[in-house]
């Protein structure tokens, strides 16, 4: 059984790295030109300082992901990793909040503010860019199925009688 959870826990954690690590590297390669009357632009991700975050909050959560894949299951850090994935789900959960705001002002626009919608010129990009916004959020659904049976293993010894 208790074969059954570590391998369990080690797939849902290479699911975890692969969908940070896609998230990544989806956004970070969203990027399209277009020309508008005479007027040509470029979207990118690194125009939006969301974005940026995104990519670089996925990419960190990625590296902590990569190395709790070679973390030996009998290591006292496993506790600390408790703590570690609490940290990184709210750092994923602000970086999906952040880029969904401004995702959804470039599909929506905001006519008060005068914000044009840039979704119809730009559709590659913003395909791409809801790619990453959608990987991304499976991954904050892994990391919080991981943070609590991480939580559920810590203290689950701590609750158990003993005769």
């Amino acid at each position: 059984m208790a074969e059954t959870k570590r391998i369990c826990t080690f797939l849902l954690r290479l699911i975890a790295f692969g969908t940070t690590l896609s998230a990544a590297i989806i956004m970070a390669s969203s990027r399209e030109r277009t020309t508008v009357l005479t007027l040509s632009f470029e979207a990118k991700y690194s125009d939006a300082p969301a974005f940026k975050y995104f990519v670089i909050a996925n990419a960190i959560v990625s590296i902590y992901g990569f190395l709790l894949l070679f973390l030996p299951s009998e290591s006292l850090l496993w506790r600390l990793v408790v703590a570690l994935d609490v940290v990184f789900t709210m750092l994923l959960t602000s970086s999906i909040s952040a880029a969904l705001a401004i995702a959804y002002v470039g599909k929506k626009g905001n006519p008060n503010a005068g914000w044009l919608p840039i979704c119809d010129q730009v559709t590659k990009y913003c395909n791409q860019v809801k790619g990453a916004l959608v990987v991304g959020f499976i991954s904050v659904i892994i990391y919080m199925l991981l943070l609590l049976y991480s939580i559920h293993r810590v203290l689950n010894p701590l609750l158990v009688e003993k005769s």
